[in-house]
C-alpha cells in the first residue's frame, strides 16, 4: 500500500524543481517553402521568454 504525500511535501518539491519544466514551451513555426509552396514544420522546445524572439526571426 503506497503512502500518501501531505500537501506540503509537494509544494516543498515543486519549489526545490523551479526552473524545470513548467517554464518550457513546445513552439511549431509553419515555413514555406518559396519555390514548391509547400509548407514545412519546425518544432521546438523554448523558455516562455524567448518565444516572441522565434516567432520575430524570419
Amino acid at each position: 500500500m503506497a503512502k500518501k504525500v501531505s500537501k506540503n511535501a509537494r509544494i516543498a518539491q515543486r519549489a526545490a524543481n523551479a526552473g524545470s519544466g513548467k517554464e518550457h514551451v513546445k513552439v511549431v513555426k509553419s515555413i514555406k517553402d518559396p519555390v514548391t509552396g509547400k509548407y514545412t514544420y519546425k518544432e521546438v522546445i523554448l523558455h516562455k521568454d524567448e518565444v516572441d524572439d522565434f516567432f520575430a526571426k524570419k
